[in-house]
């Protein structure tokens, strides 16, 4: 869950700004992978669906088959099938897709007998190859959450990006902490993409808003450590204010009017997570209130999601 300076994490977006930090939270909503050596296949199974391939390549050109198929290629994997499987609702920027790539990686690595080449490496990788797989710029804050777990302080300095673990009361926050799914999902990458291009060319708006996400970004691990949670509500709802005029399609009468409502029944702020354009939102609020706003949303046609801030890093299990 990105809390303030998410697409700041997209290669070179963060460099422009200097000391511009993204800072998420991991959460436990899994993504599950199980992999198996196959016969003379690539097999990959995902609920009820099947997907059968006689070569990685075959499984890429597959859109239920394609991240696995992108892995396999990339890591040289023999025939194998997996068994996918994930607690987010599909497109709902709670970063899925990157959390799978990540589980896919290290499964893999460990199906072939690879020592763990740590979270950087693993990032990188996940990150590039989800760029093959779309054509499209990614970036890594969601990788390092599915790795590392808690609470991150992600910099972007030249040379690469500096991880700084944050000391967060996760507990403290998860009683405070809703995510609700606003019905629609979304597709970070295409929009995420115009933004980028936008910056790039040197838009003076564009560039103001993302000096704007920077700016509040800078002040959320402070709130976070010193469990000022009305504070880090106040900047998730700022930081909000500056992304959701990005682009047309980030923000959404959906998304909207779940945040307003919330804001009404008496919560701290909030922003959608991820790109927007649909999928989550993200609310801070008094633990009193959280049932309530929760049942009031879901009344209005928004889906609570079960989520909990988690420390737990990346499990790997056999291999």
């Amino acid at each position: 869950m990105d809390v303030a300076g998410g697409t700041l994490d997209i290669w070179p977006l963060g460099l422009l700004h200097p000391g511009a930090i993204t800072v998420n939270v991991a959460i436990d909503v899994a993504a599950t992978v199980e992999l198996r050596r196959w016969t003379a296949t690539y097999r990959v199974r995902q609920g009820d669906a099947l997907v059968e391939g006689r070569s990685p390549a075959d499984l890429a050109s597959h859109p239920e088959g394609a991240l696995v198929g992108v892995v396999a290629e990339a890591l040289g994997l023999p025939p194998l099938e997996a068994t996918l499987d994930s607690a987010s609702p599909r497109g709902g920027g709670l970063g899925a897709s990157s959390a799978m790539a990540v589980a896919l990686i290290a499964a893999g690595q460990a199906l072939i007998g690879e020592d763990d080449p740590g979270p950087a490496a693993r990032a990188a990788l996940a990150r590039d190859l989800e760029a093959r797989l779309m054509g499209l710029p990614t970036g890594r804050q969601d990788h390092y959450a599915a790795l590392l777990g808690g609470a991150l302080e992600i910099a972007h300095p030249p040379g690469g990006e500096r991880v700084r673990r944050l000391d967060v009361d996760l507990a403290e926050l998860g009683s405070r902490l809703l995510v609700v799914y606003s019905g629609k999902s979304h597709f970070s990458a295409g929009s995420n993409w115009q933004i980028v291009k936008r910056r790039l060319n040197g838009d003076p708006e564009t560039s103001g808003l993302f000096a704007g996400i920077a700016e509040v970004a800078a002040e959320v691990p402070a709130a976070l450590e010193d469990g000022d949670w009305p504070r880090a509500g106040e900047l998730m709802a700022r930081e909000w204010g500056y992304r959701r005029h990005l682009a047309d399609e980030i923000s959404t009468p959906a998304i909207e009017s779940l945040l307003d409502m919330a804001k009404a029944l008496g919560a701290y702020g909030g922003k959608a997570c991820g790109a927007g354009g649909g999928g989550c939102v993200a609310i801070p609020c008094p633990p009193e209130r959280r049932d309530p706003i929760a049942a009031q949303l879901a009344a209005a046609g928004g889906l609570p999601v079960a989520a909990q801030p988690s420390a737990e890093p990346l499990r790997v299990d056999g291999g």
